[in-house]
């Protein structure tokens, strides 16, 4: 009988990255991505369905984790290999469908092609993280198609709405969080992430008082109460930054950013502005609850503001990522290393990165999970996105590894 491992096919997963690539997904918009996943997965031969989760009732559940993008439906797939003993421990296997949008700038192709070429798929999603989630798919399938009988279930969550805020993995593992470990397929540069910071969206309304222009010093000009705010921000950056940081964290340039990334102000020209409204992102580390990080961030506001004129209100909305940590020294981590060094030839190393991630809702749940995928992060959300066929067929084999190293513990 064949090994698994001799089972994995660079050029169909190739295709089923080009035909999955080639739904648009944009967050909010995922079940036609979703439908795809089944079809690819049941052409596979493996047991899939589609998941459709209450969307009203996931708003409501406590830790609900916010979103961004409008949407009607929340719509995932469930691709499961069943396993002998219901008792065993369960694998997941987690990706999302839901993009980010092509932008305006110009492609070199197409970005809905998922065009093969130069060893390559290209398109918007095929690193982050369509290339992942059908790599995974090939590895169950390769599992499958060798007669491997594992004890417990490998199960891969296809989700929406990660870009905003991961509810679609909240939802899932809503349904079922029945599950020892998760790897994540991530673009993570072949490297195995342990940790990563949280972030929070905030917006802030600064209030003046409206005058006409020949009559300035009658009124409060928002802009102006603004720039203190503006800098008490940079100065509240520096000072979280300059915080102990988490080992795998502490040869990052900036963890933890804090971006103003819209201002807003003014009526006309001739009007001393009344209202400005500021909306960005605060990076929260690794190891502080959201509560905590927007208690920070309240405080340097308030500061800046020194009780002169009406209080900033702060609004915190969109997505609310949390930080993320898996001990380094954990057994699945040591299984998901192996499994790399068996197939790089060398252990991958272990870091953390700045941004949120699902990650974090395995986390929470005691549920050891890493990010691990091909190459490609800063062609995430970028013009010409595309990932690499080798890294794809690679990482298919690293999850067969860990799934049999899982499954003999």
């Amino acid at each position: 009988m064949s090994s698994p491992l001799d089972l994995v096919d660079a050029a169909a997963i190739a295709r089923d990255v080009r035909r999955l690539v080639r739904v648009p997904s944009v967050t909010g918009s995922e079940r036609a991505a979703a439908v795809e996943v089944v079809a690819i997965a049941r052409g596979l031969g493996l047991d899939a369905e589609l998941a459709e989760f209450d969307l009203a009732a996931m708003r409501a559940a406590p830790g609900y984790p916010g979103e961004e993008a409008p949407r009607t439906e929340l719509v995932g797939a469930i691709v499961t290999l069943r396993g002998t003993d219901p008792a065993a421990g369960r694998l997941c296997l987690n990706g999302h469908v839901d993009v980010v949008h092509p932008g305006a700038g110009p492609w070199q192709r197409e970005p809905w092609s998922g065009e093969i070429a130069g060893g390559c798929v290209h398109g918007r999603g095929s690193a982050d993280m369509k290339g992942g989630l059908v790599a995974a798919l090939h590895a169950l399938a390769a599992l499958a198609a060798a007669g491997e009988t594992l004890p417990g279930d490998v199960v891969l969550q296809a989700v929406p709405s990660e870009e905003d805020g991961g509810l679609g993995t909240f939802a899932a593992l809503e349904r079922d969080d029945r599950f020892a470990a998760c790897l994540i397929p991530e673009p993570t540069e072949l490297a195995i992430v342990c940790a990563h910071g949280g972030a929070l969206t905030f917006t802030g309304t600064v209030r003046g008082r409206a005058a006409h222009a020949a009559l300035r010093l009658e009124g409060v000009s928002a802009i102006d109460r603004y720039l203190p705010i503006h800098a008490a921000l940079h100065a509240h950056e520096r000072a979280v930054n300059a915080r102990p940081r988490h080992p795998l964290l502490a040869d990052h340039p900036l963890p933890y950013p804090l971006l103003v990334g819209q201002l807003q102000a003014g009526r006309w020209s001739s009007q001393v502005p009344d209202e400005l409204r500021f909306e960005g992102r605060l990076g929260v580390p690794v190891g502080e609850s959201l509560g905590a990080a927007r208690a920070g961030f309240e405080r340097a506001v308030a500061a800046a503001t020194d009780g002169a004129g009406p209080p900033v209100q702060i609004a915190w909305s969109g997505g609310q990522f949390a930080p993320g940590e898996t001990a380094v020294d954990d057994p699945w981590v040591a299984v998901v290393r192996d499994a790399g060094a068996a197939e790089l030839g060398a252990p991958p190393p272990l870091t953390g990165v700045a941004y949120g991630t699902d990650m974090r809702l395995f986390c929470d749940r005691g549920i050891a999970c890493v990010l691990f995928g091909p190459r490609g992060i800063r062609r995430a959300h970028a013009i010409d996105e595309h990932v690499a066929i080798a890294d794809l067929a690679a990482l298919a084999r690293i999850v067969v590894r860990c799934a049999l190293a899982f499954a003999a513990r």
